[in-house]
């Protein structure tokens, strides 16, 4: 499992194509080969983390280096983005409780 973390902050100014794109994106994600999750969160100080799991570290980069989410990246860094970080996991340690009704 690769685990995928987005931090990001939007332009004051962000085109109003942004949201379109990003729906766009999810989609393109959940058709890629190994796609696993996909989950975006916003603070109140306007940082918005998305985290995305795919099944391998290929199918990470193949998501990274699609075409259509190639041309998002560069207007993200063109238009969208006053800064974002992207960080890309292993995880070390994997674990998980589920209270069983």
């Amino acid at each position: 499992m690769i685990v995928v973390i987005f931090r990001s902050r939007l332009r004051s100014a962000s085109p109003s194509d942004y949201d379109p794109t990003a729906v766009r994106m999810l989609e393109l994600a959940r058709q890629m080969p190994g796609f696993v999750s996909f989950k975006t969160f916003a603070a109140e100080d306007g940082e918005r983390v998305s985290i995305i799991e795919f099944e391998s570290l290929e199918h990470a980069e193949a998501w990274r280096d699609h075409p259509e989410h190639l041309a998002a990246q560069a207007r993200g860094r063109s238009h969208y983005y006053g800064e974002y970080r992207v960080q890309v996991c292993d995880p070390i340690r994997d674990r998980a409780f589920r209270h069983a009704p």
